[in-house]
């Protein structure tokens, strides 16, 4: 797998995660950490390139991006930036802090489709033959 991460942002990845937003968190805590959504591993605050993305599923190529205040007047910035991770192969998906606080049911319901759509453009390897099949155990028992 292609990997984009940028080290030289490890420091600042790092304090980016301590001091999450509220809406940040709570995705992270509800919704991504350790697993929770379908299986897949997301990362918080992941550097690409000279981008820090909010979210990464590294597996799906799938970036969430949670945006505040700050981002009403970074329109362009962000379409720039997002076109630029499109190039890379990722998708991204954004949510407003709002969403996350006050509808976070229905991001979770954006997110399994997305999900569901990453999944179907991933080829996924061919399993090795009989592993799905069941195999006879024999126990021994001593009389």
């Amino acid at each position: 797998m292609e990997s984009h991460y940028n080290k030289v942002f490890q420091e600042i990845s790092r304090r980016l995660r301590k001091e999450a937003t509220s809406a940040e968190k709570r995705l992270w805590n509800e919704v991504l950490k350790e697993r929770k959504l379908h299986g897949y591993q997301f990362n918080r605050q992941f550097s690409i390139e000279t981008y820090i993305v909010d979210f990464i599923c590294r597996k799906l190529k799938l970036i969430i991006e949670i945006d505040g205040y700050s981002h009403n007047f970074k329109y362009d910035d962000d379409l720039k930036r997002d076109k630029k991770l499109n190039e890379l192969g990722y998708n991204v998906v954004r949510f407003s802090e709002n969403q996350v606080m006050n509808d976070l049911p229905n991001v979770i319901r954006a997110l399994e489709i997305e999900i569901a759509d990453r999944e179907e453009s991933i080829p996924q390897p061919p399993s090795p033959r009989g592993l799905c099949e069941p195999q006879k155990v024999t126990v021994k028992t001593q009389n």
